[in-house]
């Protein structure tokens, strides 16, 4: 789940770990690459999620020294 470091609540002007709270879900996301489901609770930005395959596998350099696999 992604929420606010701030609180348990996902109200980042309510400090600590307050009771009685509800906890607003504004979206869930698929990130198929890393085979997560994330919850995402209150107003959060989330980071990019990686492929199954990282581009670094693709990167090759021939014997002439030229790169290829980068973009």
């Amino acid at each position: 789940m992604a929420k606010t470091q701030m609180s348990f609540s996902t109200d980042p002007n309510v400090r600590g770990a307050p009771t009685s709270h509800t906890t607003e879900i504004s979206g869930i996301k698929l990130e198929n690459g890393a085979g997560f489901i994330v919850v995402i609770a209150g107003n959060m930005m989330t980071m990019p999620g990686l492929p199954k395959v990282p581009t670094a596998e693709r990167i090759d350099i021939d014997d002439t020294g030229v790169i290829s696999g980068l973009f």
